[in-house]
């Protein structure tokens, strides 16, 4: 079978897919282990046709593939992939590119440097400022936060990168109470240790307040310090007061990094650039585009204002390794050697929306956010948690008691997912059970936002319509 067979037969199924998506269940309908019986053949000693191993795969996968692709999921904040981008992705896995370094690649080198400076405009930060294209949100901070350590470390006259951490001065971390997992995750990753971390206590807002932060700054001013901020919680939204706290953590001499996976995109549009007010002053900043750039998985941004202790921390040179003079070689700013070209398809979901477009399509977002929250808190059994203050919000539902509330909420979570008529998530707030309302779809439309408040209202009347066999509430703690 030729490529062109292959890739025909690949294209009719994708497009079967999506265009499928506005009928088809938005969960799951088969649960693992009908998955594994599917799947788990006994591998051959000879090949199998290439034709028979797609239409086998498309079939064994069948109700597996959750519908996150479409306008009617709103679990966690995963965006769907626009045309351009989809296509770029396609052409860059056609095209098998090894985007290390400009010699292997120099058009996605140079693709690369082109959005990377798209995107310090797009988001407000500084034109001077280093940037890696890597796989999400996850390894942003890895990035980010080396930099931050090599920076520290070496005012202090230690070489982190030759000596390591044995021995070395501690580095205190500190983030808000609603700080999201990953960061831990890369404090792990780092060798800084989970002890160093410090979760300061959230308003009822759940920003990190001035005060608070000039106490754990003073508590131990002897101690070099990274602090995390927060651009868009994992389940309210909440923006940390930028303009307030960096000055507060520059004058203690503390790094500080934003975490904006989904959040920093608010400064593409003008209503709601107030919310990152004083964020383009911080060290560094972590963001995804597979969630508001609406690129497909996997592409996660990591910015740093100071492109020397970027580096320093993330570079390799070898007598084999081929550099160009003039050009960018990605290696020196990401931790991956061999690597895709993901950058092809951040630079075509750019060009599709511009700048208008993608402002559009944050407050599109938001506006069906607000609406969907509002529209479900207004339900009989239902009420709102909080009303988004851009794309994420909460909503409750209400048992015979308080006592019963959170066995009420999940139940309902439960039957609206195996409806297939939408995909919400659960999470605790504030020790209370809830539905998340994150919206972060291109494709999300009006009639998407009343289909699913409809699915909601006939859950909470008994008529829960379809059931599945698939899983039935999600906890996971992404975004």
């Amino acid at each position: 079978m030729s490529y062109r067979e292959s890739l025909t037969l690949a294209l009719e199924h994708s497009l079967a897919h999506i265009e499928n998506l506005e009928h088809a269940p938005v969960g799951p309908t088969v649960d693992a282990e009908t998955l594994r019986a599917r799947l788990a053949r006994p591998l051959t000693d000879d090949g199998t046709p290439p034709e028979q191993v797609l239409a086998e795969l498309v079939r064994d996968v069948s109700g597996g593939i959750m519908g996150s692709a479409g306008g009617r999921f709103f679990a966690w904040v995963i965006g769907g992939a626009l045309p351009a981008a989809l296509a770029a992705d396609w052409m860059a896995a056609a095209w098998d590119q090894n985007a290390g370094l400009y010699v292997s690649s120099p058009a996605a080198a140079m693709v690369e440097e082109v959005a990377g400076a798209w995107l310090k405009e797009i988001l407000g930060l500084p034109a001077t400022a280093s940037f890696a294209f890597v796989t999400g949100c996850q390894a942003a901070h890895v990035v980010c936060l080396a930099a931050a350590r090599n920076a520290l470390l070496t005012r202090l006259d230690w070489d982190v990168e030759q000596r390591g951490l044995f021995g070395a001065p501690r580095i205190r971390i500190l983030t808000s109470s609603e700080r999201h997992g990953t960061v831990k995750r890369a404090v792990r990753l780092l060798g800084l240790g989970l002890d160093q971390m410090a979760d300061l206590p959230a308003d009822t807002g759940g920003r990190l307040q001035p005060d608070v932060l000039e106490r754990a700054l003073e508590s131990d001013s002897a101690a070099p310090a990274i602090v995390i901020l927060q651009a868009g919680d994992l389940n309210i939204g909440a923006y940390d007061p930028f303009a307030e706290l960096i000055p507060i953590a520059h004058r203690h001499g503390a790094w500080v990094h934003v975490d904006g996976a989904f959040g920093l995109w608010a400064a593409a549009s003008p209503h709601y650039r107030h919310l990152v007010t004083g964020a383009g002053d911080a060290d560094s900043w972590a963001t995804d585009g597979h969630k508001w750039l609406n690129t497909p998985f996997d592409s996660g941004f990591a910015f740093v204002a100071h492109p020397e202790p970027h580096r320093a921390s993330m570079s390799y040179s070898a007598s084999y390794i081929a550099r160009h003079g003039d050009a960018r070689d990605p290696i020196d700013w990401n931790p991956e050697w061999s690597r895709r070209a993901r950058g092809f398809a951040a630079y075509a979901a750019m060009r599709q929306l511009g700048r208008h477009g993608i402002a559009g399509l944050v407050e599109r977002c938001s506006d069906a956010a607000r609406r969907l929250v509002l529209g479900i808190g207004a339900l009989d059994g239902a009420e709102v948690l909080w009303e988004p203050v851009i794309n994420q919000g909460l909503v409750r539902f209400l048992g015979a008691s308080p006592a019963d509330h959170d066995r009420r909420t999940d139940e309902a979570i439960a039957a609206i997912q195996a409806s297939g008529e939408a995909f919400f998530g659960g999470t605790t707030w504030r020790g209370q059970r809830a539905m998340r309302v994150s919206v972060c779809n291109w494709q999300t439309t009006d009639t998407d936002v009343e289909r699913s408040i409809a699915a909601v209202k006939r859950v909470l009347a008994g008529a829960t319509g379809r059931r599945s066999p698939g899983p039935q509430s999600a906890t996971i703690a992404i975004r």
